[in-house]
């Protein structure tokens, strides 16, 4: 049976710089673990992510990484999740990947 780590990548700021506030990252936590019974959120120390804009500018962004394990991948449901994270976040993506694992 396949395993998957899901994770969110969610950014701290809105894109007009102000942080979002604690509980629209408790609340993400909260659905996940309603969803698929826990969560791990990486909240101590926001991860430093880069991309280069179509106009060839660095931007920089810092952001939490919210994840959980499944065995079964419903790719339909995590894209309409991500398109709500966008939403919510003030985002025009917000990035979800998934890894195959063998658990130990």
């Amino acid at each position: 049976m396949a395993h998957h780590l899901v994770q969110a990548i969610l950014p701290v700021y809105d894109p007009d710089g102000r942080p979002f506030r604690h509980d629209a990252f408790v609340r993400v936590r909260h659905e996940l673990t309603d969803r698929f019974g826990g969560t791990t959120a990486y909240t101590r120390a926001p991860a430093e992510g880069t991309w280069e804009d179509p106009e060839g500018r660095v931007q920089h962004d810092d952001v939490i990484v919210v994840e959980v394990m499944t065995d079964s991948l419903d790719r339909t449901w995590w894209r309409g999740y991500a398109a709500e994270l966008a939403v919510r976040f003030r985002q025009e993506a917000v990035a979800i990947r998934a890894i195959q694992f063998d658990p130990l």
